[in-house]
């Protein structure tokens, strides 16, 4: 599936689990400009299915946060034992881009500046989470073999509720996208198309 597909399931809302806005949280990972930079033929896409996604949760009350990975200059949180860590140093990125403008990120949503795949490993990203009653968890990102994945492995062993859109997630290597959406993503999350989470969020 393209980041304009459809995974051709025809789910309506009443067959999908309802949520409850004031315990739901929409969490945008990576979507950044050096990130989004990468890839630049797919970019277009992506922004306007997560603005899609963004607008349609704000109208429902829910709350919409974004996680950048974010180095200082010199990468001193890089440790040299971390292989990739050390690849994203050679890259000469994230140090002082921003959230993508395409989104209209809001003053009262919040940035998670991460130095790690995941959202949550070394962040107070839980703790907010927990003192707002959020149980309940809407996931995209870029990309599927990275910040998805590592932060799906983590909420999910924390006990929350989640669900990944597909049309929101992008990877460079679609043959391990499509795997993950079909496992691993699969049995720990309700997968979810665009219009399927529209529909959820209306």
């Amino acid at each position: 599936m393209t980041a304009n597909g459809n995974d051709g399931n025809n789910r309506t809302a009443a067959q999908m689990p309802a949520i409850v806005p004031a315990r739901t949280a929409l969490v945008v990972m990576h979507y950044q400009t050096d990130i989004l930079g990468l890839f630049p033929s797919v970019a277009p896409a992506l922004l306007a299915n997560t603005r899609k996604l963004c607008d349609a949760a704000r109208d429902k009350g829910i709350g919409v946060l974004f996680a950048n990975l974010r180095f200082r200059p010199g990468y001193p949180e890089v440790s040299p034992l971390n292989k990739n860590g050390q690849g994203i140093k050679q890259l000469g990125l994230f140090t002082d881009d921003r959230v993508a403008p395409e989104l209209g990120q809001r003053a009262d949503e919040p940035l998670i500046v991460a130095h790690r795949a995941s959202v949550f490993f070394g962040t107070d990203l839980a703790v907010r989470l927990s003192a707002q009653g959020i149980d309940t968890l809407i996931l995209v990102g870029i990309a599927s073999t990275g910040v998805v994945l590592s932060s799906v492995a983590y909420a999910s062993d924390a006990d929350f509720r989640l669900y990944t859109v597909k049309d929101c997630c992008y990877d460079p290597d679609p043959v391990v996208h499509e795997h993950l959406f079909s496992t691993a993503f699969d049995s720990r999350t309700t997968v979810l198309s665009l219009a399927e989470a529209l529909r959820l969020l209306a």
